[in-house]
């Protein structure tokens, strides 16, 4: 009797460790739930029309400088070289609305999601078109591009979970490469295509509701560029896409 009372507590705690015991080995757990879609674990809300305000360099970005204007560009003797060379008839060309130089031309922005994995950036000032893959498995283009291969990443500050977490912030950084070359400014200021571009967007509140971002911009360029060039552009968010007029650049 007393035997057949131990059997039966044995067996009895045998099935209430099964579960514990089969989680521990891997089996029968749940599976892990994927991992949000850049576009849902967005930190800050990019989305909208943005218009270019020009606060600082208004000389350089609000009129074509005069040909050998160069001042607070750290270039080299080469670069130097190629912009005194710079023919004022190809004023308004594409060249200067690659991807190094077009946060700079005073513009409007549409940013879009073109795909959970992808934010597009359109500009009136030029008409052109940037791409910023969150997908870091993306194939390389096999060509050089005006606006050249742009992969993102969200940069993350604060958990957000929970009422006593601070709220979930963070900005985004963007690696460019790839580019076909260019220039940072109107007057041929020369950025090569073994340039590398990286970005951070930021958006800020403003205390009177006025919502802007912030497009800081550093371009490293061994050929043309003794130092980095570190300029910081800002934006303001327009309430809808009234004043959006489309302009393209000269081929």
């Amino acid at each position: 009797m007393r035997r057949g009372v131990v059997i039966s507590v044995m067996v009895a705690l045998a099935v209430s460790l099964a579960p514990s015991l089969r989680a521990q080995r891997g089996q029968g757990a749940a599976p892990a739930a994927p991992p949000p879609t850049p576009q849902a674990a967005a930190p800050i809300d990019l989305i909208g029309y943005w218009v270019s305000i020009v606060t600082e360099d208004w000389r350089w970005r609000m009129v074509t400088p005069p040909k050998g204007d160069v001042a607070s560009v750290p270039l080299n003797a080469e670069g130097t070289k190629v912009a005194n060379s710079w023919d004022p008839a190809t004023d308004g060309s594409c060249l200067a609305y690659g991807a190094a130089g077009l946060m700079r031309i005073p513009t409007r922005l549409h940013i879009t999601w073109e795909n959970e994995r992808t934010i597009k950036i359109e500009t009136d000032a030029g008409q052109q078109t940037r791409r910023l893959m969150f997908d870091k498995s993306q194939a390389a283009p096999a060509q050089r591009t005006l606006q050249g291969f742009s992969l993102a990443e969200w940069e993350v500050a604060g958990a957000g979970r929970g009422a006593a977490q601070a709220p979930r912030t963070g900005n985004l950084k963007v690696a460019t490469t790839l580019m076909s070359g260019g220039w940072l400014r109107k007057n041929g200021v020369p950025y090569s295509e073994s340039a590398a571009l990286t970005e951070y967007f930021d958006r800020f509140a403003a205390p009177n509701g006025d919502e802007w971002l912030v497009v800081t911009t550093i371009v490293s360029d061994a050929k043309y560029l003794n130092q980095d060039f570190v300029t910081s552009t800002h934006f303001k968010k327009e309430p809808n896409g009234s004043k959006w007029a489309p302009a393209p650049c000269k081929g």
